[in-house]
């Protein structure tokens, strides 16, 4: 055997700077506007759940007269309220995790239902106050975002 072999291997040394640091000591703190977006994310999560949770009692026809369930309604309802079902259901777990995409696919589901508002009245109705209600989410959303972009660096 050589003498090399024999040898034990070299302890490492111990560093004081943080270049081995675990990530969290190196990140950076995040701003009073990115949290206030994320916060705003997570109650549109919430909201986005339980409207996913409402589009789907409807499909399962959850406390609807005989009359009135899902298979009564015409095509373009039965269509929409899928479509919403899945949709927002997939939006709240993006928003939840802050994810990028998560906040498209939420985009996507107020710009529908406000274009069904609007633009097909046959399907649900003209309601004004939930096209408020989503234009006016959809602008804070855009506010937030805008003032947490501008406190990142670079």
């Amino acid at each position: 055997m050589s003498d090399q072999s024999r040898r034990r291997p070299a302890r490492p040394t111990r560093r004081t700077d943080l270049s081995d640091a675990p990530v969290e000591a190196n990140a950076p703190t995040e701003g009073e506007w990115t949290e206030r977006l994320v916060l705003f994310l997570r109650v549109m999560a919430g909201l986005s759940l339980l409207k996913g949770l409402y589009h789907w009692g409807q499909v399962c026809s959850i406390g609807a007269s005989p009359d009135q369930t899902f298979e009564m309604h015409g095509l373009a309802w039965q269509s929409a309220t899928v479509f919403f079902a899945v949709i927002d259901l997939v939006a709240a777990v993006g928003l939840w995790l802050a994810a990028a995409w998560g906040a498209v696919v939420w985009l996507t589901s107020v710009v529908s239902m406000a274009v069904v508002e609007v633009f097909f009245p046959g399907v649900y109705g003209t309601n004004l106050f939930i096209v408020a209600v989503e234009v006016g989410l959809l602008c804070f959303y855009l506010w937030l975002a805008i003032h947490a972009a501008r406190e990142q660096p670079g």
